[in-house]
């Protein structure tokens, strides 16, 4: 149904998706499994990637997201288009919390975050470097305008909220205390004020920041692959029931609401191609931040970066 609905990616020959496939999606797919088989050989251990998971988060993150949302031009993003996904990523972000809850009967903060992974696309660490490779800078703003709308908002909501949820016996001065130390959100909150401002950062900065940033996803994808290396792969039936909301129905709800209004249609396919990534290591990096069980998050992501791997190069 998804698939139809743009007709995106009808054009493309078997020879240009196994294109696409072998030479920008697997080449960003393979440094997870590098960390999954250095996980399995015990050459990684679990401590030493929630380690880099920690760096990652705590310092790559910020530099990538910072740069990204200080230059980037607002004026060239259709709105319209960015709400509806947001609109789609509520409805059925709130459908799957109350899956968790009262069907799979998952302790709250888990339920949360699996409900997170269900909406919050791998978009920063893994849709972006494929699109861009295969649209380059230029062609990629739909791709890079969700990214920046997941980057700083949901990704702000997730943070905030998983946050308040852990530590919910705490009071508001010490929940707002800790929440302003956090790096991530000091970067989502530079980067948007200097962009409103219209504000450039200066060279050296931009340059650092990238430097540090380019290693963020990578790293990140690595811990994870580790990660997953001791988690049992075999589908259970919460991990099912996740990654099918998230494989069918967040793309399904974004390409009925993009109907809506009018805009270029690059916009409209490449925002589909969004909905249709696989579940976000972000979900992951929050639940090894707080000490939130993965055993049932990490294998949805694996899972759903295997199952989408086609899908992508269809829809690229």
């Amino acid at each position: 149904m998804v698939c139809v609905i743009f007709n995106t990616g009808a054009n493309l020959g078997p020879k240009k998706m196994f294109e696409i496939l072998t030479h920008d999606i697997l080449p960003v797919f393979s440094v997870m499994v590098l960390g999954f088989v250095m996980g399995r050989r015990k050459f990684v251990s679990h401590a030493e990637a929630a380690t880099l998971n920690r760096i990652a988060f705590l310092i790559l993150q910020p530099a990538l997201i910072f740069p990204l949302v200080n230059s980037v031009d607002l004026s060239e993003f259709y709105f319209d288009a960015i709400a509806l996904y947001a609109i789609g990523q509520a409805i059925v972000f709130v459908l799957a919390l109350a899956v968790g809850v009262f069907i799979l009967k998952c302790e709250l903060t888990e339920a949360w975050l699996l409900a997170m992974a269900t909406v919050f696309v791998n978009s920063l660490l893994y849709i972006w470097p494929i699109s861009s490779l295969i649209y380059g800078n230029d062609g990629n703003l739909p791709i890079t305008a969700i990214v920046v709308w997941d980057a700083t908002f949901t990704f702000a909501f997730f943070i905030i909220t998983t946050d308040l949820l852990v530590n919910k016996g705490q009071s508001a001065i010490q929940s707002l205390a800790r929440l302003l130390k956090n790096p991530v959100l000091i970067a989502i909150f530079l980067g948007l004020c200097t962009n409103v401002f219209g504000i450039i950062a200066p060279e050296p900065i931009l340059v650092a920041s990238k430097f540090a940033g380019a290693g963020a996803a990578p790293l990140t994808l690595f811990a994870l692959g580790v990660i997953l290396s001791g988690h049992q792969m075999f589908p259970t039936k919460k991990m099912t029931v996740i990654a099918l909301i998230k494989l069918c129905l967040l793309p399904i709800v974004v390409a009925l609401l993009l109907q809506l209004g009018n805009r270029p249609l690059i916009w409209n396919e490449l925002l589909l191609l969004n909905a249709a990534g696989p579940s976000g290591a972000m979900a992951f990096a929050l639940a090894m931040l707080y000490k939130v069980r993965t055993d049932t998050i990490a294998p949805v992501i694996i899972w759903t970066s295997i199952l989408t791997l086609v899908l992508l190069a269809w829809l690229a």
